[in-house]
């Protein structure tokens, strides 16, 4: 069996991975790295060829490709290590280092010991066996993201007259794409009541190319023999069931389904990490850090996030902390608080903050469940609040923030709450 030695590991070499990868580099880990199941690292981006990336991180609109390509030389620049063409079997945490079994195209088997192991699988879409979507079984039912890759990377197109079911992300930015290549984007159906993505998305890939969004609705049936020839649309009520009588059929060729991701979690599962039940991804601390304290987690794996600035962002800071777990430099924590989701909030990322010593500014992440406009978003702990700011509008679909201080948190429970803004007068 082949083995190999490192200070920190990271699984998945995607923008999560590298942006880990070279932040635990420039924090003092001596060997870095990344395990990459791909035959090149960048992950998704390599085929993200649309921009709008690295607008916050860099201040600057990048593709996809340029955003992965400035995270690649930096690492390689750093002296960080790839292992590509490798798929990682199993996880297994031992006290004193983490013990990675893979399969590599060149050295079959290989064991990597890893003082601390980083979780950056990213995630997957979720298909029409998921939401199980009923009708025939023809070609031409895609996820967004594979008929983005073999759009972009593989240059075959998919269809020439197509429904998307969901309003993702890249639901929205696929029905720019195939406009672009002269296919007809017959209609974005959306079974909520509001967008699923971001509004920009919206406006850049569906108002200025007159594509309808039909909110409220959902395909209820997929029609054809060998290949698509057509669905069923139906107008939802208040409990996301169809309405009969609202039912027609749209004629197409293809349907793609942006219905939501997945967070890759199956690794996490076997070395029993423990997982958030809303995120479905590794329960952390404000380090980055999970259950398990030699594993860390960071990016999609951990929540889906909406930009991938904020990954990297995310993302520095589990490599930061996974070189000083590595060298046995992490502070320890004398007590912790939990981050509960409170009034109109989904979830809240980090669910966990360990005190200590050091004093800092901790960002917690979240995401609303439902639309709302002019709103107070507040932190408090025992009744007491520690930060707030005012939003014009809130939406599930863009992620929100809340900065506090770890000076002013006591062992407990920290609730993150939306309220309506009270009117003066």
């Amino acid at each position: 069996m082949h083995e190999i030695k490192c200070d920190v590991a990271i699984i998945g070499g995607g923008p999560a991975g590298l942006a880990a990868a070279a932040a635990a580099k420039k924090h003092g880990a001596e060997k870095v790295l990344i395990i990459e199941r791909d035959s090149a690292l960048g992950g998704i981006l390599q085929q993200c060829i649309h921009p709008g990336f690295g607008l916050i991180y860099y201040n600057e609109e990048l593709t996809g490709p340029e955003y992965a390509g400035r995270f690649i030389s930096e690492a390689e620049s750093l002296g960080v290590e790839s292992i590509l063409n490798t798929m990682v079997l199993e996880l297994l945490p031992g006290a004193d280092e983490t013990r990675i079994i893979c399969t590599n195209s060149d050295f079959g088997i290989t064991e990597i010991k890893a003082r601390s192991v980083i979780l950056a699988m990213g995630c997957r879409e979720r298909t029409r066996g998921n939401i199980q979507l009923p009708g025939t079984r023809p070609a031409g039912v895609y996820t967004a993201g594979a008929a983005q890759r073999l759009i972009n990377r593989q240059n075959a197109m998919v269809g020439r007259e197509v429904v998307i079911l969901g309003s993702g992300d890249i639901g929205m930015i696929m029905a720019r794409r195939l406009t672009l290549e002269g296919s007809k984007v017959v209609a974005v159906v959306e079974i909520m009541n509001f967008l699923s993505g971001l509004t920009r998305n919206r406006v850049q890939c569906l108002d200025d190319f007159g594509i309808p969004l039909m909110l409220s609705h959902t395909v209820t049936w997929i029609t054809g023999n060998r290949r698509v020839e057509g669905v069923k649309i139906a107008k939802v009520d208040e409990n996301k069931k169809p309405i009969p009588e609202t039912e027609q059929f749209f004629k197409c060729d293809t349907l793609l389904l942006s219905v939501g991701l997945i967070p890759e979690n199956e690794l996490s599962c076997t070395a029993s990490v423990e997982i958030g039940p809303v995120t479905s991804g590794p329960v952390v601390n404000q380090y980055m850090q999970t259950s398990i304290p030699s594993i860390f987690a960071c990016g999609n794996v951990v929540h889906v996030n909406d930009l991938v600035d904020n990954v990297s962002v995310e993302s520095e800071i589990a490599g930061k902390e996974a070189a000083a777990y590595a060298a046995g430099a992490l502070p320890p924590a004398t007590g912790s608080v939990s981050c509960l989701a409170g009034s109109n909030v989904r979830y809240v990322c980090p669910q966990r903050i360990d005190l200590g010593n050091e004093e800092k500014d901790i960002t917690l992440y979240f995401r609303v469940s439902a639309p709302e406009t002019k709103v107070r978003i507040f932190a408090s702990q025992d009744n007491k609040e520690l930060c707030s700011k005012k939003a014009i509008k809130v939406n599930p679909g863009e992620m929100e923030h809340l900065t506090i201080k770890s000076k002013d948190l006591q062992p407990g429970k920290l609730i993150v709450n939306i309220s309506k803004e009270e009117k003066n007068g």
